[in-house]
C-alpha cells in the first residue's frame, strides 16, 4: 500500500467574494497540488488556484452529482498518497451542511492527516449582503439553521423552541419555492412572516428578493447558490420607519419599498404575531 505523503485541508470558500476568504485559506490555495471543489464555488475563488495544480469538480448541478460521497472520500485518500497539499474546497463553511463529517470519518479511518480551515458560512454572508442581523434582542433571540428536505420522514421541522422570535435560515431552498414555503407553513410558521431569498451573496451578480412566506411560492427562482431567511428580522431590509414599529409591536405595516427587491414594493402585513408558533 502506498504511504501517505500529503495532508488534506478541508477549506471553507465563504459565500463567493474572494476578499472574504481567510488569509490561511488563500495561502493554502496558492500552494495546492490538487483541489477537489464544489460546483458552486465562485469562479473568482477558483481563479486563485495555481495553474500547476490539478483541479477536479466533485460537486453537483441541478440535482446531478458528479461523484458520490464515497467516491469523493476515496479520491481524497488516494490524493494524499500522491500529493503533499490536497485541498477540499467547499462553499461557505465546511462544517455547516458541507458533509464534512463523512470526509473527516473517512480520513481518520485511513490515517490521513487533515486540517479544517473554517470559512464564512453562507448564512452570515447572505445576512451581511442583505444588511440584516439574524438576531435582534428586541425581536429575534435565536436562529435555526436547516436545509429543505423533500423526504417524507423530515417533512415537519422540529417545533420545540421555535417561536415568533426565531429566525429560520434555509440552505438550498430548491429551484421552486412552492415546496419550501408549504413545508415551513405546515411546520407552524405564520404565513405572514417576512422572508427573503438571496442568490450568490457577496458576488457581483447577487440578487435579493423580499416577500412574505405566503407569497414566496410566486417568486421566480433565483440562481444557485441561494439561501432563504425567514423571520421578523427580515423587516430590517426595508428602510421604512414603520417596519421597526411592526417588529416591536407586531402591528400592521406596509413598507414603502425595499432597495433589495429590485425597486418593487415589499409589503409586510397581516395579523399580529403570536408569542409562540403552534
Amino acid at each position: 500500500m502506498p504511504a501517505i505523503i500529503g495532508k488534506v485541508f478541508l477549506i471553507g470558500a465563504g459565500p463567493g467574494d474572494p476578499d472574504l476568504l481567510t488569509l490561511k485559506a488563500a495561502r493554502l490555495l496558492q500552494s495546492a497540488d490538487i483541489v477537489l471543489h464544489d460546483s458552486l464555488v465562485s469562479s473568482e475563488i477558483l481563479a486563485l488556484i495555481p495553474a500547476t495544480a490539478q483541479r477536479i469538480d466533485v460537486g453537483k448541478r441541478r440535482g446531478f452529482r458528479l461523484l458520490s460521497q464515497g467516491e469523493i472520500n476515496s479520491l481524497l485518500i488516494d490524493s494524499a498518497k500522491k500529493y503533499a497539499t490536497v485541498i477540499r474546497l467547499k462553499g461557505g463553511d465546511p462544517l455547516l451542511f458541507g458533509r464534512a463529517a463523512e470526509e473527516i470519518h473517512a480520513l481518520r479511518a485511513a490515517h490521513v492527516p487533515f486540517e479544517i480551515v473554517p470559512g464564512i458560512s453562507a448564512a452570515f454572508g447572505a445576512a451581511a449582503a442583505a444588511q440584516i442581523s439574524l438576531t435582534d434582542r428586541r425581536v429575534a433571540s435565536h436562529v435555526l439553521f436547516t436545509t429543505y428536505s423533500r423526504s417524507l420522514e423530515s417533512r415537519i421541522l422540529p417545533v420545540m423552541g421555535i417561536t415568533s422570535e426565531t429566525t429560520v435560515v434555509v440552505y438550498m431552498p430548491g429551484p421552486d419555492y412552492t415546496g419550501v414555503s408549504g413545508w415551513l407553513i405546515e411546520s407552524g410558521i405564520v404565513p405572514e412572516t417576512p422572508c427573503l431569498v438571496i442568490s450568490k451573496a457577496s458576488q457581483r451578480d447577487q440578487a435579493v428578493r423580499v416577500t412574505t412566506l405566503s407569497q414566496l411560492a410566486s417568486l421566480p427562482p433565483l440562481p444557485a447558490p441561494a439561501l432563504l431567511i425567514v423571520g421578523r428580522v427580515v423587516s430590517e431590509s426595508s428602510d421604512s420607519a414603520s417596519a421597526l414599529s411592526w417588529l416591536l409591536d407586531a402591528s400592521h405595516v406596509v413598507a414603502q419599498g425595499s432597495p433589495l427587491s429590485g425597486g418593487s414594493p415589499a409589503v409586510f402585513g397581516g395579523p399580529a404575531m403570536p408569542d409562540t408558533i403552534s
